[in-house]
């Protein structure tokens, strides 16, 4: 009679079956598995996988093209000196202006005012937290190179407002600060060679 397999034999015998014959150290099996993780393998799940990335990279390349820095019209530019609203609200106006406040060494004074138009958006608790306190360590905190300068009154006020900090809290502070920026420092920003260079290039602009 011919001899019985045992179970565990005829699992081997099947093993080997589905798993081929054994390969050389280094060299993966082709067609491998396509649940392989590790991306060591050459089977069509990561073929795809790939394929997928580099569709996902250049859509994102083209996103970045599509968003670069707009230029301000020459119109845009004249109208900002009949008003310091206008040019606050353009993101091209103020990195002008932010250009001029640095060289007059209070750049501080546009970002802290952009810092709290930013913390009046949230609305997440922990969020308005964070921000609050990052806000006062950077531009109210006396211990900060960057402090703006504020009155003891609306100093006091936000103090007492930093147990329960809401996105409102420096609203004050930041009217204060854009009053500042409008009567001292637009003024001699429309006067500035920042100002009128970028005045007079838009200009030639039209000229040629």
């Amino acid at each position: 009679m011919p001899q019985s397999v045992s179970g565990v034999e005829m699992r081997k015998r099947q093993q080997g079956r589905i798993e081929g014959p054994p390969q050389a150290p280094g060299h993966p099996r082709p067609n491998t598995c396509c649940l392989c993780w590790c991306g060591c393998c050459k089977c069509l799940w990561n073929e795809d996988r790939r394929e997928r990335s580099e569709r996902q990279t250049c859509t994102k390349m083209d996103s970045i093209e599509a968003t670069e820095e707009q230029h301000p019209t020459l119109d845009e530019v004249i109208a900002w000196s009949r008003s310091f609203e206008m040019m606050m609200r353009s993101p091209e106006g103020r990195d002008v202006f932010r250009e001029f406040l640095r060289s007059e060494y209070s750049e501080e004074n546009l970002m802290f005012w952009m810092a709290c138009e930013e913390l009046k958006k949230e609305t997440n608790p922990s969020v308005i937290n964070e921000k609050a306190r990052i806000i006062y360590e950077d531009y109210v905190s006396i211990l900060s190179p960057k402090e703006v300068s504020l009155d003891s009154r609306v100093r006091e006020g936000i103090n007492q407002s930093l147990a329960e900090p809401s996105s409102t809290m420096y609203e004050e502070a930041q009217l204060q600060i854009y009053t500042l920026m409008h009567r001292d420092s637009f003024p001699r920003f429309l006067n500035s060679s920042v100002y009128r260079d970028l005045l007079n290039s838009k200009r030639a602009c039209l000229d040629t």
